[in-house]
């Protein structure tokens, strides 16, 4: 039976999003899963080499990886009306050139910080580790993403919200790209389509069993928030929107390809629609 690796980040909304496998409440006959949860900039660096099956991504990276990997329609992660935050000490002054910490070169929000504040100046870091930067004063700002978003210290306050520099570029109200899985073309169609569907019913499941689900990861220590908390942010991320791509999701993402075309990061324009799994993957593959 073929088995695949499937990696994903320690956050909760993707810890979420996969389990109902790890525990068995969703399977194949055909395919079996491994999982293994690195931060999200690690499995960015690791899909440029196309080390893993299936791997959670930042929607920024895409483009840079669109021929080795094709775009799940599932377990994807958008901001509606909040996301990652640009963050400082109470009271500070940014000035054009202040030091900022980001979690990674390829994460959508680094890509919308660059153009927001191109004179900045910029380090990568853990996503774990930039709360405490920005207190030490290692740096000015930093760029907190996942539940930190929800738990950061008193001392910080919010300089911007990522959301709103979306909004800004983006020209209207889409809900704002910020990671989703990718799977390698070297899959054969019929197991790519079974491994999609496989991880779209976990979502499913998940979402319908929620609070048994969230007990059980609360009981292995799999979250890094409390309860309160991790409902809270699964509200946020992992809800009825991260099952499938709907026309939204899927116009947030062209605009977020356009923004990086017309910017100049990426070297040719796309579209989401012309790298799902289905008749375009089959069509991709063959040409």
């Amino acid at each position: 039976m073929p088995h695949y690796t499937v990696a994903h980040s320690p956050d909760a909304d993707d810890i979420f999003m996969y389990y109902a496998v790890k525990f068995g409440w969703v399977g194949s006959k055909e395919i079996t899963f491994e999982n293994l949860a690195l931060d999200i900039e690690t499995l960015n660096q690791k899909s440029l080499k196309s080390e893993y099956d299936i791997c959670a991504i930042s929607f920024a990276l895409y483009p840079h990886i669109k021929d080795e990997y094709a775009l799940l329609n599932t377990a994807a992660s958008f901001g509606e009306g909040y996301g990652p935050k640009l963050i400082k000490k109470k009271g500070a002054k940014l000035g054009r050139r202040f030091k900022v910490a980001l979690s990674g070169e390829y994460t959508t929000n680094a890509m919308l910080f660059r153009l927001k504040y191109p004179d900045a100046r910029i380090t990568y870091m853990n996503f774990l580790e930039i709360e405490q930067a920005v207190l030490d004063g290692t740096v000015d700002a930093g760029v907190l993403i996942h539940e930190s978003i929800l738990t950061f210290s008193d001392k910080l306050e919010t300089e911007a919200e990522i959301f709103d520099i979306w909004l800004d570029f983006a020209g209207e109200n889409l809900p704002l790209p910020l990671g989703g899985m990718a799977l390698r073309r070297s899959l054969p169609l019929n197991r790519a389509i079974e491994c999609q569907r496989i991880l779209t019913d976990a979502i499913r499941v998940g979402i319908a069993h929620k609070p048994l689900l969230s007990k059980m990861l609360m009981e292995r220590n799999l979250i890094r928030v409390n309860e309160a908390d991790l409902e809270k942010y699964l509200n946020l991320y992992a809800n009825e929107h991260s099952v499938q791509f709907d026309d939204q999701a899927l116009k947030g993402l062209n605009t977020l390809f356009a923004l990086g075309y017309k910017s100049g990061i990426y070297s040719e324009p796309i579209r989401a629609e012309d790298y799902l799994i289905g008749e375009q993957y089959e069509a991709l593959r063959q040409s």
